[in-house]
C-alpha cells in the first residue's frame, strides 16, 4: 500500500521584540505545545487578535512566566484556540519560543 500523509501541524519561532506586541500568525489556529529557552524573568503573553495593535486584556488567552529553567508545555485536548490570529508579547533578553500549531 502506498500513499502519502499530510499534516496541518507546523511550528512558529517567536523572538523577543523588546516587549512589543507582535503578530505571529493570522487566521485560525490551535497551539498544542510551547517550548521556551530559559531566560531570567521571562513572560510570554498570547492574544487572539488579527493584528499586533489588536492585543488587549479582553483577548489575552494565556500568560506564562518562567526563568532560567525554561518552559515546556504540552496543551492537552485540542490545544488553545485562536480564532483571529496569534499575537504574542515576549519579554526577556535574548529569548526565543517555539510553538507547535495545528490549523489553517
Amino acid at each position: 500500500m502506498s500513499g502519502s500523509a499530510t499534516s496541518d501541524q507546523t511550528t512558529l519561532n517567536l523572538g523577543v521584540a523588546a516587549g512589543a506586541d507582535t503578530l505571529g500568525r493570522t487566521g485560525r489556529a490551535r497551539i498544542t505545545s510551547i517550548q521556551a529557552k530559559g531566560i531570567a524573568n521571562s513572560t510570554l503573553l498570547l492574544y487572539d487578535a488579527a493584528t499586533a495593535g489588536g492585543a488587549a486584556p479582553g483577548n489575552l488567552l494565556a500568560t506564562y512566566r518562567y526563568g532560567e529553567e525554561g518552559l515546556e508545555v504540552y496543551v492537552p485536548g485540542s490545544g488553545i484556540l485562536f480564532k483571529e490570529g496569534i499575537v504574542y508579547n515576549l519579554t526577556g533578553a535574548g529569548g526565543s519560543v517555539t510553538i507547535t500549531i495545528t490549523g489553517a
